[in-house]
C-alpha cells in the first residue's frame, strides 16, 4: 500500500523490545542525552587574569558564596573593637570592711594584753609585805605599763605587710592610745562608711574620688578627737579599693559573641566582582579564587552535581512509570515514543538556547516546550504529559542559563512549566486538530501572564520596547508549540502506530478506501456497522472507555466479510441463502473466518493495531449456536462445541468488549419482528449475561457495574433507533416480510 509498518511490525525491534534490559537500556540512553544537553551549560567559565593586571570585562559571581577571608577580617575587628569588660566584686565590701574591723579587734587585743601585765605586775606586788604604806606606793610606782612603742611594734608584727606600710606609726598609736568606748565608737563609725562607699561601682581611675567620699561621710560624725578623726579618715580611705575590675572570662566571652554577631560576608550571584579596565587587587584576586573562576582552579563538582541530578531526574521517571498505570507501565514501544519526544523536546530547548547570541531581549522565550507536553497528552496520557513538564522545567532552567549569573535560570524553569502545563489542561479533555491550534493560542496566553507576572516580580525598571519583545517571543512560542505539535503528530502516529484522536478521525472518513470497500461490495455489512457504532460509542463513553476509538473500531469490524459477502445474511437482498446447501461444517468455516479475513486485511493495510484487535477479537470465543445444533441433530453422536467455537481470542480491551456486545445486540433486535423497549431490554440483559456466563470478559477490565452501565446505554441508543417501528403497528406487516427475509 506504499505505506511504512509501524515500529512494532519492525524485525529489529521486535527482537529487542521484549528484552529483558531495554527498559533500562532506553533509561540510560535517555539519562545520557539529558547529561549531554545539559553539559555545556555547567562547565565553569574561567579567566586568565593575574594579580595587578587589568580586567578586559566585567567579570560576575557565578553563583552565591561566603567570602570566608573577608568574614573573618570582619569578625578579628569585631573582636578588637570590644573593650574589656568589668564585673562588680560584691564580696569586696565585706572583704574590705572585715580587713578592717580585723584589725581594731587586733588592737583592742593588745591593749588588753598590755592591761592584764600591768595589772598582774601591780597585783604581785600588792600581795608581798611591806613595813610602811610609803615602802608600797614607792614599789607601785616603779611599776609601768606596756610601752606603746612594744603595742605598735607587736601589732605591725601581726598585721600583713602591705597593711603595715600603708598605715602610718601615728594613726596605729593613736588607736592604740584612746579607750575602748572611743575605740568601739571609731570602729563603728569607719566600718559604716566603708559599707556604705564600697557598694557602689568603684573603677580604677575612681578609687580617689572614693576615698573623698568615705572621708566625707567620716567628716559627718561627731568625733571630737582630731588625732582619732584623722586616724579613723586615714584607715577609711586605706580600705577604699576598686571593686569594678576587668573581668578576663567575661572579656573573651563578649570578644566570642561580637564574633558570632557578625554576618557572612557573602559574594552574591550576579555581584560585580570588578568592572571592565578595573586593577585586579589582591582582595578581587582572592575573590575570583574563590568563586572558581581561575583557569588554574579544576573543579569536577559541577560535572558530578549533573550526574546525580540527572540520575534522580531519571529514577523519578522510571518509578512513576512503572507505578502509573499508563501505557509506559509494559508497553516498550510506547516507552521508545516517550524517550523520542522527551528528546526532540529538549533538542528543541537547546538549539532555542543559542538564540541568546543574537541580543535581542527575551529571544529564549521564544522556545515552543509546550510541544513535547502536548504530544505527550495526545499519544500517552495526560498524568505522563504533566509529570514530564517539571522535568522540562528543571532542564530549562539549565539550559537557559546562559543570560543568568548563576547555574540556574529560575525565570526560563518557571515560564516552561506553565508553558508546558497549560498545553496539557488545554488538550486534556478533547486533542483534536482544530483543538490543538486552539492550544496554542492558550499556551501563548499562559506564556504571555507568566512572562508579565515574572517581570513585575523582578521589580526592575524595563522599556516598553523591552516588554513588548518579551510579550512577542512568549506569543510566538505558543504558535510554534501547536504547529510542530500538529507537524510532528503523524510521525508518532505511523511511526509507532498509535491511534490519536486525530488519527481515528480520519479513518472514520467514508471515503477511506476500506470503508468504500465495505460500502460497495457488502451495503447490509456496512449498514450493521454503523448501527454497531452509534451503540458501542455511547455505550464505551457511558463507562469512561474511548467511544471514538469504539465507533471507528466498529466500522472496520466485519471487513472480512468482503471475502465471501453473500454468505452473510445482511448482504443476501432477497437471494437464496447459500447455507441451505452447505453443511454445517463448512458454513461454521466460511463464518468463523471472518473476523480473522478482516485482520489480516487490515494488517496488510498498516491499519492500526487496536482496530485490528476490535476486528479480531469482537467474537471472542463464542459458540455459532446456530450451526452447531444444526451440525448435532444430523450427527449420529454429540459434537464438541469446541468446533464450532471461534478460536479467539477473547477481547483484550473495553472498546473490544463492547463492540462484541453491540454486534450481537444489534443483529438480534434487527431480527425481532415487533421490537419493544421491554422486549430490547429484555434480549440486551440476555446477551451480556449470556457472554459474561461463557467467560467472554475474562480477559479484559470490564466490571459487572460498568456492563450493568453498557446495557442501559444500549438499550437508550436502541429505543431511539427503533422509536418510529414501535409507535406505528400499521408497519408490522412490512417488518414481518423483512424479518423472514433475514
Amino acid at each position: 500500500m506504499g505505506k511504512r509498518a509501524p515500529i512494532d511490525q519492525q524485525k529489529w525491534w521486535k527482537s529487542l523490545k521484549d528484552h529483558r534490559y531495554i527498559r533500562i537500556i532506553l533509561y540510560v540512553i535517555l539519562g545520557i542525552m539529558m547529561y549531554l544537553s545539559m553539559l555545556s551549560n555547567v562547565i565553569p567559565n574561567t579567566l586568565n587574569v593575574s594579580l595587578g593586571s587589568v580586567a578586559e570585562q566585567d567579570i560576575r559571581a557565578p553563583i552565591t558564596i561566603e567570602n570566608k577571608p573577608a568574614t573573618e577580617e570582619k569578625k578579628r575587628q569585631a573582636a578588637e573593637a570590644v573593650g574589656p569588660q568589668y564585673t562588680n566584686k560584691k564580696d569586696f565590701e565585706e572583704k574590705q570592711a572585715k580587713k578592717i574591723d580585723d584589725i581594731f579587734n587586733l588592737i583592742n587585743m593588745i591593749n588588753d594584753e598590755a592591761d592584764q601585765k600591768y595589772n598582774a605586775a601591780i597585783n604581785e606586788i600588792k600581795e608581798q609585805s611591806f613595813e610602811t604604806e610609803e615602802e608600797l606606793q614607792l614599789k607601785l610606782s616603779e611599776v609601768q605599763a606596756v610601752p606603746l612603742q612594744d603595742k605598735l611594734e607587736q601589732l605591725r608584727s601581726i598585721i600583713s605587710n602591705q597593711t603595715s606600710d600603708d598605715l602610718s606609726d601615728e594613726t596605729l598609736n593613736t588607736f592604740l592610745e584612746v579607750d575602748k568606748s572611743e575605740l568601739k565608737i571609731a570602729k563603728e563609725i569607719t566600718l559604716d562608711a566603708i559599707r556604705t562607699v564600697m557598694r557602689g561601682e568603684i573603677r580604677l581611675n575612681d578609687v580617689g574620688e572614693a576615698k573623698d567620699l568615705v572621708e566625707k561621710s567620716i567628716s559627718k560624725s561627731s568625733v571630737s578627737d582630731h588625732r582619732l578623726y584623722q586616724a579613723m579618715i586615714e584607715i577609711a580611705r586605706f580600705a577604699i579599693t576598686a571593686n569594678y575590675i576587668n573581668d578576663n572570662e567575661a572579656t573573651e566571652l563578649a570578644k566570642q559573641a561580637a564574633r558570632d554577631a557578625v554576618e557572612p560576608i557573602m559574594i552574591r550571584e550576579g555581584q560585580l566582582i570588578v568592572e571592565e579596565g578595573e586593577l585586579i587587587t589582591s582582595a578581587v584576586y582572592g575573590q575570583i579564587y574563590l568563586l572558581g573562576l581561575h583557569e588554574d582552579h579544576v573543579n569536577i563538582l559541577p560535572f558530578i552535581g549533573l550526574a546525580i541530578l540527572v540520575i534522580i531526574l531519571v529514577s523519578m521517571l522510571a518509578y512513576y512509570f512503572s507505578d502509573a498505570k499508563t501505557s509506559l507501565q509494559n508497553n516498550n514501544s510506547h516507552l521508545l515514543m516517550y524517550v523520542l519526544i522527551f528528546l526532540v523536546t529538549v533538542l528543541i530547548m537547546k538549539i532555542t538556547s543559542y538564540t541568546h547570541n543574537l541580543n535581542l531581549q527575551g529571544i529564549t522565550l521564544i522556545a515552543p516546550v509546550a510541544v513535547g507536553s502536548m504530544l505527550m497528552t495526545m499519544l500517552i496520557h495526560q498524568r505522563v504529559a504533566l509529570f514530564t513538564s517539571m522535568i522540562f522545567s528543571i532542564i530549562a532552567s539549565i539550559i537557559f542559563n546562559a543570560e543568568s549569573a548563576g547555574v540556574l535560570n529560575f525565570t526560563l524553569g518557571i515560564y516552561v512549566f506553565f508553558s508546558s502545563v497549560s498545553g496539557v489542561f488545554f488538550l486534556s479533555k478533547s486533542n483534536r486538530v482544530s483543538r490543538i491550534l486552539q492550544a496554542g493560542i492558550f499556551v501563548s496566553a499562559i506564556n504571555i501572564s507568566t512572562i508579565v507576572a515574572l517581570l513585575m516580580l523582578k521589580n526592575a525598571q524595563f522599556g516598553w520596547i523591552e516588554i513588548g519583545t518579551n510579550i512577542g517571543f512568549a506569543l510566538l512560542s505558543g504558535f510554534l508549540a501547536a504547529v510542530l505539535t500538529i507537524g510532528l503528530l503523524p510521525f508518532f502516529e505511523a511511526g509507532f502506530g498509535i491511534l490519536s484522536s486525530m488519527k481515528l478521525i480520519e479513518l472514520s472518513n467514508p471515503n477511506h478506501p476500506l470503508l468504500r470497500k465495505i460500502l460497495v461490495e457488502t451495503p447490509g455489512t456496512y449498514h450493521h456497522s454503523v448501527v454497531v457504532a452509534n451503540l458501542a460509542e455511547s455505550a464505551c463513553e457511558a463507562i469512561g472507555a474511548n467511544g471514538l476509538l469504539a465507533r471507528v473500531g466498529s466500522y472496520y469490524h466485519d471487513l472480512g466479510k468482503t471475502k465471501r459477502p453473500h454468505f452473510f445474511i445482511e448482504n443476501q437482498m432477497r437471494m437464496e441463502n447459500p447455507h441451505d446447501k452447505l453443511s454445517p461444517q463448512l458454513s461454521k468455516t466460511i463464518i468463523i473466518s471472518h473476523p480473522y479475513d478482516g485482520a489480516e486485511m487490515l494488517r496488510n493495510y498498516k491499519m492500526p493495531k487496536e482496530i485490528i484487535d476490535i476486528a479480531e477479537q469482537h467474537h471472542g470465543t463464542s459458540l455459532l449456536k446456530y450451526f452447531y445444533h444444526k451440525a448435532n441433530q444430523d450427527a449420529e453422536k454429540q459434537i464438541s462445541e469446541k468446533e464450532f467455537r471461534y478460536p479467539g481470542p477473547k477481547a483484550q480491551s473495553i472498546e473490544s468488549a463492547v463492540v462484541g456486545i453491540s454486534d450481537c445486540v444489534e443483529a438480534a433486535v434487527r431480527s425481532m419482528a415487533k421490537p419493544t423497549p421491554e422486549k430490547i431490554e429484555m434480549l440486551v440483559k440476555k446477551i451480556i449475561t449470556d457472554r459474561l456466563e461463557d467467560g467472554q470478559f475474562d480477559e479484559c477490565d470490564l466490571t459487572l457495574k460498568q456492563l450493568n452501565t453498557v446495557a442501559t446505554s444500549i438499550c437508550e441508543t436502541l429505543k431511539g433507533t427503533f422509536h418510529s417501528r414501535i409507535e406505528y403497528p400499521e408497519d408490522v406487516k412490512e417488518k414481518g416480510e423483512k424479518a423472514s427475509e433475514h
